[in-house]
């Protein structure tokens, strides 16, 4: 792997924590009616609104940016990626899981997006787990760029 995949996975969960999360969390109202947005309404199937887990994940979703966009600034330093992505990777698998057993709830099209959607999540966060070619020389020599 090289860094402009690492790059590109960071970048690509950056943008879904943060648009997510400061969704979810300054408009806990209007995230739970309209996600994920363009026509799409995903969240009243799942039962009724409560604010505070509405702000829960809109926190939770910007703690991973915060994470996300460290690792982003240091996208060499091995260990960090590879932590983050493990973050991720628990989160998404998780997420997933619930999902995929409660699609019943929507139609064809909304079903495929969710499943697309969320494997692609866990996609982005497995691939921060492949190091980098010639990283483990890097780690070895304590280079934590």
């Amino acid at each position: 792997m090289n860094t402009r995949i690492r790059y590109l996975s960071l970048g690509l969960l950056a943008v879904v924590s943060l648009y997510t999360g400061l969704w979810a969390y300054f408009s806990p109202t209007g995230w739970y009616a309209s996600f994920p947005g363009l026509g799409l309404t995903w969240l009243p199937r799942l039962g009724p609104y409560n604010e505070h887990l509405a702000k829960d994940a809109g926190a939770m979703f910007l703690a991973l940016a915060c994470l996300t966009l460290i690792a982003l600034r240091q996208v060499r330093n091995t260990r960090l990626v590879q932590t983050t992505g493990a973050v991720w990777l628990v989160f998404n698998v998780l997420h997933f899981s619930y999902h995929v057993q409660h699609l019943d709830m929507y139609g064809t099209r909304d079903q495929v997006l969710n499943v697309v959607f969320l494997a692609a999540l866990v996609l982005l966060a497995a691939v921060l787990l492949v190091p980098v070619a010639g990283s483990v020389r890097s780690a070895e020599r304590g280079d934590s760029r």
